[in-house]
């Protein structure tokens, strides 16, 4: 798999019917390795690692409703006291961050009410704090770790 812009992280894998796994931390299982997979996983260690989160505050491939049509979120990091810190979208390396990812993103949140906003392909990634009450949102060098969660 490509090199991505996170540090070096340790995976399992293994191989059946002519297709690789990895294995998911926060879903307990292997997965089909993609390359936007790929990508989820760097996130997750990289959430784990360098920002501190807690296993049991991330939450990884969910289904979600908006207007009546059912969407997988890549990742979401919670609050201590369980409401949304982190949306994370994540898309294969070869694919552009373009405004339509931006929006995709901003839809899920309709329902999620996160704090921040990630959007990676694991070479470029973007953060953002939205600010609700002036309906505004805040680009970021990076997002907080864990020990700054209110």
């Amino acid at each position: 798999m490509q090199q991505l812009d996170f540090p070096k992280y340790n995976f399992r894998f293994k191989s059946s019917e002519n297709k690789i796994s990895i294995f998911d931390e926060i879903r307990k299982k292997f997965v089909i390795l993609t390359p936007e997979e790929w990508v989820r996983q760097h996130v997750v260690q990289f959430l784990i690692c360098e920002k501190h989160f807690p296993k049991g505050h991330i939450n990884v491939e969910k289904e979600l409703v908006l207007n009546q049509t059912r969407k997988r979120y890549d990742a979401v990091i919670y609050n201590k006291d369980g409401s949304i810190f982190l949306v994370v979208e994540c898309k294969a390396p070869q694919i552009t961050i373009s405004q339509d990812t931006f929006d995709q993103i901003a839809r899920y949140n309709l329902s999620l009410n996160a704090t921040y906003l990630m959007v990676t392909n694991g070479l470029h990634h973007y953060y953002c704090q939205l600010d609700y009450e002036n309906e505004k949102y805040r680009f970021l060098k990076e997002i907080p770790g864990y020990e700054e969660l209110k």
